[in-house]
């Protein structure tokens, strides 16, 4: 009884044309409350993304997680989550760095990373955890990532983090001496593909002006984003996949 209900299944998906979970790839988009954001009136571009694919061919799941950076997303087991139902022909995308500025070992929080992309380290006894852990610099951590997706067979994705609504002089605050710049280090040492999401996006606000985009996209503080300021992030992102040469994941843009 349950062979023939299978092969029912299967007949039917082939008359209907519906695909199995397991039988198309699937986009894992990881990172911080900039690409997730379950508070009122504010979202993140991993949400607003989804679109824009062709969701009958390919899974689009956001597993950022607020607050996080690329430590903690690590530490806290989120990662070893997703690596679980990474497989062959899947695609990660991958922004963190809004947290990783933070104090390396304090009672609230600890999540900051040390700055740069080499291998220095740092032994603390985690005041949270209460377990003792070595920490790493921001670009460790996103090598990690590309490393355990690659051996997965799957394509990894950097992006540099979306800007702050902070302007200078009329531009947009960029990230190219500090996490943008680790992040497309990170890429380029990895051999993942790179989308400098900061710049991208800052070049978007520039041409919309300081008072719009702070009237509209920021509404609580210069780091969430609105509905509306997630969908210009997420265009922004479609429009770095595009850009990228012999990336396969453009293929499933609608």
């Amino acid at each position: 009884m349950g062979l023939i209900f299978v092969l029912c299944l299967s007949v039917l998906s082939c008359v209907t044309g519906v695909k199995s979970e397991q039988s198309v790839p699937t986009l894992f988009i990881i990172g911080d409350s900039t690409v997730k954001n379950s508070d009122k009136g504010l979202e993140g571009w991993g949400d607003a993304i989804t679109e824009f694919f062709d969701v009958t061919r390919i899974r689009v799941q956001n597993r950022a997680r607020g607050g996080r950076s690329s430590r903690t997303f690590q530490t806290e087991g989120l990662w070893d989550q997703v690596l679980q139902e990474l497989k062959p022909g899947d695609f990660v995308m991958m922004q963190f760095g809004h947290n990783d500025g933070g104090p390396i070992d304090d009672a609230l929080r600890a999540r900051g990373s040390l700055p740069g992309t080499s291998n220095d380290t740092e032994e603390i006894d985690n005041k949270l955890t209460r377990k003792h852990e070595v920490v790493h610099t921001f670009g460790w951590y996103m090598k990690k990532f590309i490393a355990d997706t690659k051996a997965k067979g799957a394509t990894p994705i950097v992006l540099s983090p979306i800007p702050r609504n902070i302007w200078i002089d009329g531009k947009v605050e960029r990230a190219n001496d500090s996490y943008g710049g680790w992040a497309a280090s990170a890429a380029s040492s990895g051999k993942a593909f790179y989308i400098d999401l900061n710049e991208i996006v800052a070049g978007r606000y520039e041409q919309m002006g300081p008072q719009r985009v702070g009237k509209e996209f920021f509404l609580v503080d210069s780091v969430h984003t609105s509905p509306a300021g997630a969908r210009v992030n997420a265009e922004s992102v479609v429009a770095g996949i595009k850009q990228l040469k012999n990336c396969p994941l453009a293929a499933f843009l609608r």
